[in-house]
């Protein structure tokens, strides 16, 4: 049976668990599984920028015509002890370092024939930029499946390298093509392929879903070879809320949901996986088991397209603290048909989508992400409508496959009213898989533990704990 598997950076890190507790741990069924493999933790924030704090990487200096050549040649040293990291799995360090110093000397000629293109003018810089940032993005996965193979090698496993980034033809092909025919005449049922979570194609997947690429090549591979289900490998096991916030005796282990929970997680930026990359599989009808790397023998949760819970529950709590609440006063406002439609407009030009939209008859209240809101764009919003109300907030969700329940959305008011937290928005659709709040910031986590508390751990009943 041919099973295909999603190991992310942080897990990648620990490749001597990935051994014990995946690649090595059922031995009756090492060969016929294909692994996509995220870049070591850390390594994309450098080449591209920090995904959390935005910190600059390579691309920012290559970008502004700065000494990459230099970045470049530091990244090498950093990957080289990375590799050292790894000889006690028998990684051979000649062979992985000479990958290091190949694929970064390819990287520079690249990066080097690019910066001609640009010092031209023949061809749009931003589209220059984008190419930069795809050849860059792909030096990571390059190097991670890289290092795996020659590790399963030296431990006795008919692995095959499946590097997708394409950096030794010249094909034109979609990010589908190249995927379809990498995979012809390979011997899946006999080998283990590792694929890079990074693949070329003339689309640009970094174009499509930027830092979520790696999840769209599993997706799309996935769909390819059609396994009775696809797994992806974390660090943590999906919970009723984040263990950090609530305490790990208080997370209880969501056993089974569906992809439209999985994108309401998504929305908020608590991915279980990419929406996009989700949304083949579930057409496809490809159940998802998200697996915790280091708790190998517990069956994690599965998420199918169909599934609703038995009884009517919330199953998650989560949110952000990262996000900013826009509101729109404005006497014309009410009963002017398509009001709306201006903010949207604006909306669309500062390329901003929404998590939460509230509105009553003066009034319409987004919740945006906080690094989406710029002063361009309220002065545009001041411009055109009489009161603008910018706050910086907080948003919790209560989630669950079957949340149909009469009073739940009493409850949760009053599990946040009892925690002295005040609600400034709340939301709920008539298909009630999510009840939002948007709070003060400040409240984040004790709004979590409250709501976690009160409607995902029944009060005397033990957690369910691996």
């Amino acid at each position: 049976m041919i099973s295909v598997e999603k190991i992310g950076g942080t897990s990648m890190s620990a490749f001597g668990d990935v051994l014990r507790h995946i690649m090595l741990y059922d031995k009756s069924r090492i060969l016929g599984r294909i692994y996509v493999v995220s870049a070591y933790s850390g390594v994309t924030n450098q080449l591209l920028e920090h995904k959390k704090t935005g910190e600059r990487g390579i691309y920012a200096l290559f970008a502004e015509g700065s000494d990459y050549h230099g970045a470049l040649d530091a990244l090498a040293v950093s990957l080289k002890k990375l590799n050292a990291g790894f000889a006690e799995l028998a990684l051979p360090l000649d062979v992985a370092d000479a990958f290091v110093d190949t694929r970064i000397g390819e990287v520079k000629k690249y990066l080097d024939a690019m910066q001609h293109v640009l010092a031209s003018g023949y061809i749009r810089r931003q589209d220059v930029l984008l190419a930069a940032r795809e050849v860059l993005a792909s030096v990571g996965e390059s190097h991670s499946a890289f290092n795996s193979v020659e590790i399963l090698k030296a431990n006795g496993v008919n692995a095959i390298l499946l590097d997708l980034a394409g950096f030794h033809d010249d094909k034109a092909w979609t990010i589908d093509e190249r995927i379809h025919n990498s995979f012809k005449g390979l011997d899946l049922d006999n080998s283990v392929i590792v694929a890079t979570g990074y693949t070329k194609g003339t689309e640009g997947i970094m174009r499509e879903f930027d830092r979520g690429y790696s999840e769209v090549t599993f997706s799309k591979i996935a769909v390819e070879v059609r396994p009775a289900e696809a797994v992806i490998h974390k660090e943590f096991h999906l919970s009723s809320a984040d263990p950090n916030i609530v305490g790990l005796e208080n997370a209880v282990i969501v056993g089974a949901t569906n992809y439209d929970v999985a994108d309401q997680l998504a929305d908020v930026g608590m991915e279980a996986i990419h929406p996009k990359a989700a949304k083949p599989m579930e057409l496809a009808g490809i159940p998802i088991r998200l697996k915790n790397t280091f708790e190998p023998e517990h069956p994690g949760t599965l998420i199918t397209k169909d599934y609703v819970g038995e009884r009517a529950r919330v199953e998650m709590v989560t949110g952000s603290d990262k996000v900013t609440l826009v509101e729109i006063h404005d006497p014309s406002m009410v009963g002017t048909v398509g009001f709306d439609l201006g903010i949207m407009e604006i909306f669309c030009r500062h390329d901003i989508s929404y998590i939460l939209k509230a509105t009553n008859a003066n009034s319409i209240a987004h919740v945006l992400w906080e690094n989406s809101v710029t002063p361009a764009l309220i002065a545009e919003l001041e411009a055109r409508y009489q009161v603008v109300t910018v706050k910086n907030s907080a948003i919790v969700c209560a989630i669950g496959s079957n949340i149909s329940i009469p009073g739940v959305l009493a409850r949760a008011a009053q599990a946040l009213a009892d925690a002295q937290i005040n609600v400034n928005c709340v939301s709920q659709t008539l298909r009630q898989v999510n009840m939002q709040f948007i709070i003060e910031r400040s409240d984040y986590k004790k709004a979590i533990i409250a709501l976690n508390h009160s409607l995902c751990v029944t009060p005397g009943v033990p957690v369910p704990r691996a």
